[in-house]
């Protein structure tokens, strides 16, 4: 009777452990097949209103995305995409938005990461370049931080040439920013710590208060070092995930 239970104990063991390892080998194929499809481009076919270039980087798995969203970092806001000896590279790797990209990017989304600017032109030689690329698709401009500034220059000129504008962990400028008298629609997202003096929740609380736009409130994640870049609370570190699908899903909402 001893022996049969060992045998017994010793077969659900084995069990378990073929599920345990089943698991993980679904994760990994997951991890490196789902997450990698993602893959990103430098794309030199943006041109200002003169014809001078406007390079952007393009992270996508799909021709046929149902929004394309336009990111700028914060802080200098210089992403300068460039080849260099056949590699890609760019700055403000730490920021919240480039570093999340591939988290932004799936079936229905596609990501165009740029440098910042309050420039009209800039922007809509980036927004008519995919309009050529994804006809279909709706298209968003999202800052962060600093970047905030542009997304709030940028609302009047190019009102209702997109679909919305994403302002995360914004300037408390955005305090004054009447959205309700936009076309397009307007999303505030703001960690309720975050640390920098700069971007205090109060100012998008306000804006909330004062003119009605939508708010994505979040908490918890990690903040580390300083606490105006990207991997304080400002930079929604540790819950860039879920952060984000928040954003994907009150973009699709409408």
């Amino acid at each position: 009777m001893g022996e049969t239970m060992a045998m017994n104990m010793i077969q659900l063991f084995c069990n378990r452990l073929s599920q345990i390892l089943s698991a993980c080998a679904l994760t990994i194929f997951w991890a490196t097949n789902v997450l990698a499809s993602c893959s990103d481009s430098l794309i030199d076919s943006a041109k200002f209103p003169d014809g001078a270039v406007i390079p952007y980087m393009l992270t996508s798995e799909t021709q046929n995305p149902s929004y394309a969203l336009i990111l700028m970092p914060g802080g200098t806001g210089q992403l300068n995409p460039e080849i260099q000896d056949g590699k890609l590279t760019f700055n403000h790797r730490g920021n919240f938005l480039i570093r999340s990209r591939n988290l932004f990017c799936d079936k229905n989304f596609v990501a165009a990461s740029t440098n910042s600017s309050v420039s009209a032109d800039r922007m809509e030689g980036i927004v008519k370049d995919l309009r050529v690329r994804y006809p279909a698709a709706k298209i968003c401009i999202v800052g962060t931080s600093r970047s905030t500034l542009s997304t709030i220059a940028l609302s009047e000129p190019l009102d209702g040439k997109v679909s919305c504008f994403v302002h995360t962990a914004s300037m408390t400028a955005i305090s004054r920013l009447d959205t309700s008298k936009f076309k397009s629609r307007h999303l505030l997202v703001h960690h309720r710590d975050d640390g920098c003096k700069l971007t205090g929740y109060w100012g998008a609380e306000e804006n909330h208060r004062d003119y009605k736009t939508p708010l994505i409130t979040v908490d918890g994640g990690i903040t580390e070092g300083n606490p105006c870049e990207g991997f304080g609370y400002h930079g929604f570190n540790g819950i860039e995930k879920e952060t984000i699908e928040k954003i994907k899903a009150w973009i699709v909402q409408k």
